[in-house]
């Protein structure tokens, strides 16, 4: 992807962001210092990132124990999720190193440079209603999106109750669906009435996000899930984890069925625009045993002559629908 070449006031912006942004690291260093060297805090401890408050974080060492904290300016990009050194201080704690990822889930932002939103998530659950209706080029970008980034998608199917009154929409549903338990993704299915069962079982001792369209219900499953969640928050204090609630802030919640669930607005699409067609080509999974296959190695898989996609196609290795799927997503990236 090119880079955007930026106007005189553009530049100005991004200079002026710049400095404020460095001004603001001084800043944070001389508390985090100042903390360090006062004596005011407790021994170097692990700890987990449960939220994120602009140049802050709530850490905890154990569910319900914690206090915000400074960051070491030499500490960037810290997210909900992550794990971390830090140590407890009064009124306000100090994070002193990140430790390594399992894995990170990000989005490009408007110059193509990807930002981290959440770390150390094994489970991305993309959440589909039969309104609004979804398409198959929508279910596979979210797909695309997780299997770049190595975490496990897992399809749910809520609001299934609006379908029993609708055979021609329940057919429809079906039809969009019937490829992916083929290719090994899982299908959860939820309702407005309950039934959250299965839901409950597939998000045990796991770490997990919700993704989808805004209206399928996401947050009415996070409220069934979390009853109490906001009671929560608003019961915590400023600097022991109960601050004001943000909607804009990611946050990290403990299930009673002994998972986690990270809830971040900043994380309900995921573009993709920034992906090559190499990257996208490994996020189909059907795809992977054919490619390096071809004739061509520039192949793009539209009529080349010795296509091994285009020959795993026409033998039904692989469907016509993904096929134009995948078209569909390279043709957007390269308009874009």
């Amino acid at each position: 992807m090119s880079k955007r070449k930026l106007s005189r006031q553009q530049a100005w912006r991004v200079e002026k962001i710049q400095e404020e942004r460095a001004k603001r690291a001084a800043k944070r260093e001389a508390e985090a210092e100042q903390a360090l060297t006062g004596g005011e805090l407790g021994p170097e401890q692990q700890g987990l990132v449960i939220a994120h408050y602009g140049t802050q974080v709530a850490v905890e060492s154990s569910p319900g124990e914690g206090q915000r904290c400074h960051l070491r300016a030499n500490i960037e990009g810290l997210v909900t999720g992550d794990r971390v050194v830090w140590c407890q201080g009064d009124p306000i704690g100090v994070v002193v190193a990140q430790l390594e990822r399992d894995s990170v889930l990000s989005r490009p932002d408007p110059y193509g440079k990807l930002k981290p939103v959440a770390a150390n998530i094994d489970q991305i659950l993309l959440v589909i209603a039969p309104f609004p209706q979804p398409h198959a080029n929508l279910v596979d970008r979210y797909l695309v999106a997780a299997e770049t980034v190595g975490i496990e998608p897992v399809i749910l199917l809520n609001k299934t109750d609006l379908l029993s009154d609708d055979p021609q929409l329940q057919s429809e549903m079906d039809e969009l669906l019937a490829i992916y338990p083929t290719l090994g993704y899982r299908i959860l299915h939820t309702s407005t009435q309950g039934g959250l069962e299965e839901l409950h079982a597939a998000l045990r001792e796991r770490t997990s996000v919700f993704v989808g369209q805004s209206g399928v219900g996401k947050s009415s499953l996070v409220n069934a899930l979390l009853p109490e969640a906001d009671l929560r928050v608003g019961a915590l204090s400023e600097n022991t984890l109960k601050g004001t609630h943000t909607t804009t802030t990611a946050q990290l919640f403990h299930l009673d069925c002994g998972g986690s669930l990270i809830d971040s607005p900043g994380i309900r699409e995921f573009g993709l625009w920034h992906m090559s067609r190499e990257q996208v080509e490994q996020g189909f999974r059907e795809f992977r045993p054919y490619l390096g296959h071809c004739k061509f190695r520039d192949c793009r898989h539209q009529q080349e002559p010795g296509c091994a996609i285009l020959e795993a196609a026409a033998s039904g290795a692989i469907s016509a629908g993904r096929l134009e799927s995948y078209r569909h997503i390279v043709t957007s990236l390269e308009e874009a």
